[in-house]
């Protein structure tokens, strides 16, 4: 009991109870395997803390960006012809579309009898609320014109296929099919998710003045769902819609205004008589002026019988031509065609990609030529005069 005192100072048997020699034991025979469990403890505490380590970060050498970046650029390019061919075929029956409805309203209308009568009592009323030296007749009769074509035409006409519409939809098939080719990139070239990722956001695909959510990277305009909320998106779609001046009237410059002005200009002078008969009417009145009304238009409908293939032979063509201009301008104009959101963001894109788009060629000397020596010459004429045959 002494020894155990001695081994175990902390034992005080009181009583009858039976010492715990069990666990004194264990101190005294077994001291390693405490210190063991101890530090065993201790390790695995620290284990349990410790945060996992990160793994080092990929190195991509440039020359596997550059291919990145080259085959992105050409995955716009790829991109931009399948847009076009949808939006030439779209404009392609716009066209059809406002050519037949030119033909079977807008020309009937302008040319009937009635209308160039109605017209002749516009221009005479022009002429009566014209102020002393001026002449407001022609333009505001091409101003009627040019209404009159979009109600008849081109309004129409855009409820069954829009140009507005058509811009649209050619950008969207455009990023479409830039994002789907985006993925087999990343993966050929075996670059990781976050830095192929990181790559995209650095590359602008939209960009208009202030403020900075009306510029977009690619990423985001791949990743949007849906891209018609993504306010660069909305922007860049709206600026263009402004600039061609409503749904399916196309750029002001492009429109049927000169055609209208010139059919002023002729109609005023050709409606010279009518505008007299309908001056001379409404100064007499009453019976006289009907009977003088009357009198004019029925010598007006026989000549106009007479004139009125001419004349739509004339308007044809003008109208014709103008219409060639207008499908020209929605298909190239960069501030309003239905090209202008795809020439937009691609080229912003391939801009970009513009340093890295085409690899650097490193075009080796060639070797120069070696003279022949001096001491090479005797043995080539020797050769020279060994090869020609003695005719002797």
């Amino acid at each position: 009991m002494g020894s155990l005192k001695r081994f175990c100072p902390e034992f005080a048997p009181a009583g009858d109870r039976r010492p715990t020699i069990a666990f004194c034991g264990l101190g005294i025979g077994n001291p390693c395997l405490l210190i063991v469990a101890l530090l065993l403890a201790l390790a695995g505490c620290a284990t349990t803390d410790r945060a996992p380590e990160e793994p080092p970060p990929v190195e991509i050498p440039e020359s596997t960006w550059w291919r990145v970046d080259n085959d992105i650029g050409a995955a716009s390019q790829a991109a931009t012809g399948p847009a076009r061919n949808y939006a030439r075929s779209a404009m392609e029956s716009w066209r059809d579309r406002v050519q037949a409805r030119t033909e079977t309203d807008f020309i009937p209308w302008f040319t009937g009898y009635w209308t160039q009568q109605w017209l002749a009592i516009k221009v005479a009323w022009y002429k009566l609320g014209a102020e002393e030296g001026s002449d407001p007749a022609v333009e505001r009769l091409a101003a009627y014109l040019q209404e009159q074509y979009d109600e008849r035409v081109l309004e129409p006409v855009a409820r069954e296929v829009d140009p507005d519409a058509v811009r649209g939809e050619a950008t969207l098939l455009y990023i479409q099919i830039v994002g789907e080719r985006l993925p087999g990139i990343r993966r050929r070239h075996g670059v990781p998710q976050s830095r192929f990722d990181q790559r995209l956001r650095n590359i602008p695909a939209i960009a208009l003045a202030p403020p900075p959510a009306h510029s977009a990277s690619l990423y985001q305009i791949v990743n949007a769902d849906p891209i018609e909320r993504l306010p660069a998106y909305v922007a860049l779609i709206a600026g263009f819609r402004k600039a061609a001046g409503g749904a399916g009237a196309g750029p002001a410059e492009a429109r049927i205004s000169p055609v209208a002005k010139r059919a002023s200009e002729s109609m005023v002078a050709r409606l010279g008589p009518a505008v007299g008969a309908s001056a001379a009417a409404a100064v007499v009145g009453g019976v006289a002026g009907v009977a003088i009304s009357l009198g004019a238009a029925g010598f007006g409908a026989i000549a106009h019988e007479k004139e009125r293939p001419e004349i739509e032979a004339m308007l044809r063509e003008s109208l014709n031509a103008a219409l060639s201009d207008m499908w020209l301008g929605l298909m190239e104009d960069p501030a309003s065609g239905v090209m202008a959101g795809v020439n937009h963001i691609s080229g912003q894109i391939e801009g970009a990609l513009s340093k890295t788009f085409a690899q650097p060629v490193d075009l080796k000397l060639l070797p120069r030529e070696i003279p022949l020596s001096e001491e090479l010459a005797p043995d080539h004429e020797e050769s020279g005069e060994e090869a020609t045959p003695d005719r002797r």
